[in-house]
């Protein structure tokens, strides 16, 4: 009988927690209120309340026991936030690199740019097709774009180790088609020369990136004339007219993909499956927006399986060090909680008011974890090789509050599971045994 009790409260507690890892912030919100109202109108649950604040009273002379629990639940949401916040930025910069007016078309069966290739009869094909805005002049804005790599050093190393960064081959609608791209210092390049300009992402991972330095490109003399931002991917790139970086890097007249203007998010469509219908092309078509999302699934779904495993880890000994803090109190509380049963307190109020202990230590260890993430990692710069490309994405860590209530959740849950057994040992254990034992 014992061995059926305990394993279905090892079943009871992991469908709670698939439940709770399921729910919404607003299912969480409703199942907070609907335990407070039981609390505040029925009997059992006045009972619940009575225990608990008695056993929250008396936390302050528990201080350090108290802290275990606090400071191992805080190690945890930190560290997990701190990582997945890693996994959030990344898919956010490549999330703003996309809109739903443009869009990218490559060869057909080609996963990225890099794998992609576009021959010039291509291109002219694809600047006819539907769908395609046009400028004052009544010109397609097309922006047939040539992806290469460049070795460059980088910023900071001090045994002068070099990098992978995406050099990329535009045309004069390249402004067009990604309109938050914008110089903020010095001006574009000159078509035709060997000019260069450079994100702002290039700039602080690599070491010499600054208006007026000369680079050396395919074995050629660059001379950089200006820095852009646009708050997304492309500015860890470095961009320069794709006819000289085709002619420098011996690609021909080809192109590794087109980004073109359409003429509404609606047109996506039409211009699809033009091209699709086109005999004359094997390409693809699809909006900037979805093409960056799929390029970030995989590289998003690899680093919050770090996050998670690692946060796993340290959680399994966050919830050791919470069982061994409330067996202990528990254990210390024995009589108390004896004495109350014996005058009429059920088991259930018991129960509760001792995980509602462990719920209100998990939920300031998630707090203070939480926010000293926020403080440390928001904002806080980080690179890795982009998926699909030749070179590093620069981007900014993102503790977002979806990502704060994640870590919440997991304190909670620690928090669950490190006084669900305590609880139902004290609940469960014979009157005269405990006080025996007291």
């Amino acid at each position: 009988m014992k061995f059926l009790k305990n394993f279905g409260l090892f079943l009871l507690t992991v469908l709670m927690l698939v439940l709770w890892v399921l729910m919404p912030w607003y299912g969480a919100l409703a199942l907070a209120v609907l335990v407070a109202l039981w609390m505040f109108l029925f009997r059992s649950g006045m009972q619940t309340r009575s225990v608990a604040a008695v056993g929250i009273s008396t936390l302050t002379q528990r201080i350090g026991s108290s802290a275990v629990i606090v400071v191992g639940i805080a190690g945890v949401v930190g560290v997990l936030v701190a990582l997945l916040a890693m996994a959030e930025g990344y898919a956010q910069t490549l999330r703003n690199s996309g809109s739903l007016d443009t869009a990218i078309v490559m060869r057909g069966a080609s996963a990225n740019e890099v794998s992609s290739s576009l021959s010039r009869e291509d291109l002219v094909q694809i600047e006819q097709t539907p769908g395609i805005a046009r400028n004052v002049k009544g010109e397609p804005i097309v922006s047939a774009e040539t992806v290469v790599a460049a070795n460059l050093p980088i910023k900071g190393s001090k045994t002068g180790d070099s990098g992978s960064a995406q050099v990329r081959g535009i045309s004069e609608a390249a402004f067009l088609v990604r309109p938050n791209a914008k110089i903020v210092e010095g001006r574009t390049f000159q078509p035709g020369l060997r000019e260069i300009i450079v994100g702002k992402g290039a700039v602080r991972q690599f070491e010499g990136l600054t208006v007026g330095a000369t680079l050396r490109l395919g074995n050629q003399p660059w001379t950089i004339v200006g820095i852009f931002a646009s708050g997304d991917a492309m500015e860890s790139e470095l961009w320069a007219d794709a006819n000289v970086v085709n002619d420098t890097y011996k690609r021909g007249s080809g192109r590794n993909s087109a980004t073109v203007k359409l003429e509404s998010p609606a047109a996506i469509k039409a211009f699809s499956e033009a091209l699709e219908a086109n005999p004359q092309l094997k390409v693809k078509a699809s909006t900037t927006l979805e093409f960056f999302a799929k390029q970030s699934e995989q590289m998003t779904k690899v680093l919050r399986i770090i996050g998670i495993v690692v946060g796993s880890i340290m959680a399994v000994g966050a919830v050791f060090g919470a069982l061994n803090t409330m067996f202990a109190a528990v254990a210390a509380r024995a009589r108390e909680i004896a004495t109350l049963r014996a005058i009429g307190f059920r088991g259930l109020p018991v129960v509760v008011a001792v995980m509602l202990e462990t719920t209100l230590l998990a939920l300031i260890g998630g707090l203070i974890g939480g926010s000293v993430a926020w403080l440390l990692f928001n904002g806080f710069e980080a690179s890795t090789m982009a998926a699909g490309s030749v070179g590093k994405l620069s981007f900014n860590l993102a503790v977002s509050p979806g990502l704060l209530w994640e870590g919440i959740k997991w304190a909670l849950a620690i928090g669950f599971v490190g006084g669900l057994f305590p609880a139902v040992r004290a609940a469960s254990l014979p009157v005269t045994t405990a006080l025996r034992e007291a």
